[in-house]
């Protein structure tokens, strides 16, 4: 689906979100985007206010004390709700949209199942109500997040590739009695 874009339209101002960050913005043009395959983006905004944030989290926790945190579910959550908070935003008004948690390699441990539960789980344990989500599958998704508006718009791409078993060759027969050195 496209929209049509007259010319006296301003500029989309696109705010990408890769793997680890978050992004909150309250400008009218302000477009925040990111692909995620076994990824979760949560999409969060202050209906009242038009600030809105979007994070781009990997895995749902961690194990270690790694100094990278903002890769786990957890601290990505705490640092967009943290920053939306600094902007205005009340934590009572939140609603979140959430998307990604595909399942990008069949045959392996399915990440995004457990990403997709992660952010179910942690919307639910802090009250923040979730409007709208595209969890799972096995397909790769682009998003794009308007934070004034909460429009949220997913493309879908590719499907995940599926992972042949490895077929080691077959060794080839002796013949007579020949020895092989080597």
């Amino acid at each position: 689906m496209s929209t049509a874009v007259r010319m006296d339209d301003p500029p989309l101002k696109l705010i990408h979100v890769i793997q680890g960050e978050f992004a909150v913005a309250d400008d009218d043009d302000a477009v925040l985007t990111t692909v995620l395959g076994s990824c979760v983006a949560a999409c969060l905004r202050d209906p009242v206010t038009g600030v809105g944030g979007m994070n781009h989290f990997l895995l749902p926790d961690s194990k270690s004390n790694s100094s990278d945190q903002v890769i786990y579910g957890a601290q990505s959550m705490e640092l967009l709700i943290n920053a939306l908070l600094r902007a205005g935003a009340s934590k009572e008004r939140l609603e979140a949209k959430i998307f990604g948690g595909a399942r990008m390699v069949a045959g392996l441990s399915d990440i995004g199942q457990n990403n997709g539960e992660f952010a179910r789980r942690f919307l639910r344990n802090e009250g923040i109500k979730c409007v709208g989500e595209s969890i799972g599958g096995n397909k790769a998704r682009r998003i794009r997040f308007w934070p004034r508006s909460g429009l949220a718009r997913q493309m879908l791409l590719g499907a995940a590739a599926d992972v042949a078993p490895v077929v080691p060759p077959k060794p080839k027969p002796a013949l007579g009695n020949d020895v092989e050195l080597f």
